[in-house]
């Protein structure tokens, strides 16, 4: 039987039956629907996931008609990630004119919104020569990233120390100050950024420090979507699974820890967010099959859960995309073109 050329999720190149390429997307199906309660693909949509992965074209393309639209995070560090040592607007210039990306993201270094705080004033510069120079939609990104707020370099006790000492209460209470922390940070550069011109806010990475951080994010956007009833928000997740870290906050009614991405999308769309970005996680001992295959199954689900626009995160080490610096195009356009085309996607 002829072989397909394929890779593992650590994206070291393999060579499959298609009797074993078949077994494992049936195999990742089964694996998101069992635990995500949710329901597997169909026969066609296997099948449709099984001739992408068994076509030998190097790069691949959704049908005509079924273009989405793209958002990114990042974007100007992962040009200079690329060793093209230009400043972070003429960067974007390029991602827009040269790349064709349909939105920007001006974003800090760190990428997270406790940093860029006292340093709003000098973002605002660089943000107004990117409105004045480019056409695409500008996000402004970062993350919640509540470990940020943990001593010695953070203002709140750290959960990770308390936890092992089985001081349970005394790490719910780390968590609890540190939410609030986030939130103001949040709350404050998204408004500073918007008032500066910005098209939109996001929020990325969210849930990275588990259900606390989820909620951090949750309390932002409803108190953005009060205060800028026309503002662009979306929230990209960090995993497909939210950790209970604390294990006992609740939004609106629902316990955050352990929800996927069918639910997260729900919450999210309640406080307010107009864009979704669900996150599923790469396992990288398995095949690009297995995991495309399990990460459509979640994505599928959290698509027709929703009634705003869902972005899937496909991106290194996400969504069928093997966990390498540089994800093979080849590996990378596979992944998108299942997503779209199944999942019924309004941008990745």
């Amino acid at each position: 039987m002829e072989k397909i050329l394929t890779r593992t999720g650590d994206g070291y190149k393999l060579e499959m039956t298609q009797d074993e390429v078949l077994e494992d997307i049936e195999a990742g199906v089964q694996d998101a629907a069992d635990r995500g309660n949710i329901p597997p693909l169909s026969q066609n949509e296997i099948q449709h996931i099984f001739d992408i992965f068994k076509c030998k074209d190097k790069i691949m393309g959704v049908e005509s008609g079924k273009e989405v639209c793209m958002t990114y995070d990042g974007m100007s560090s992962k040009i200079r990630r690329a060793h093209i040592v230009i400043d972070r607007v003429q960067s974007l210039q390029v991602f827009e004119r040269a790349m064709g990306a349909d939105t920007l993201e001006l974003q800090h270094i760190d990428y997270s919104f406790k940093p860029v705080k006292p340093i709003v004033g000098f973002e605002l510069p660089d943000l107004d020569l990117l409105l004045n120079s480019t056409v695409a939609p500008v996000f402004y990104g970062g993350m919640p990233n509540l470990g940020l707020y943990s001593q010695p370099d953070g203002p709140c006790p750290n959960p990770s120390d308390l936890l092992p000492m089985g001081k349970i209460d005394e790490a719910r209470q780390a968590y609890e100050e540190a939410i609030e922390y986030a939130v103001s940070d949040m709350v404050f550069v998204a408004s500073e950024m918007y008032e500066g011109g910005v098209d939109g806010i996001n929020i990325d990475t969210v849930g990275a420090a588990g259900d606390a951080d989820f909620l951090a994010a949750l309390k932002a956007v409803k108190i953005l979507r009060a205060k800028f009833p026309e503002m662009g928000i979306e929230m990209g997740m960090a995993g497909e699974f939210v950790l209970g870290m604390h294990g006992d906050l609740f939004w609106e009614g629902t316990r955050l820890a352990g929800l996927y991405p069918q639910d997260q999308v729900k919450l999210a769309q309640q406080a307010g967010a107009t864009i979704f970005g669900p996150a599923i996680n790469i396992v990288t001992s398995e095949s690009l099959p297995w995991n495309t295959a399990r990460s459509v199954t979640f994505c599928k689900a959290a698509s027709e859960a929703s009634d705003i626009p869902v972005h899937a995160n496909l991106g290194m080490g996400v969504c069928g995309v093997p966990l390498t610096l540089t994800p093979p195009v080849g590996s990378l356009s596979k992944a998108s073109k299942a997503h779209i085309e199944i999942c019924k996607l309004d941008g990745l």
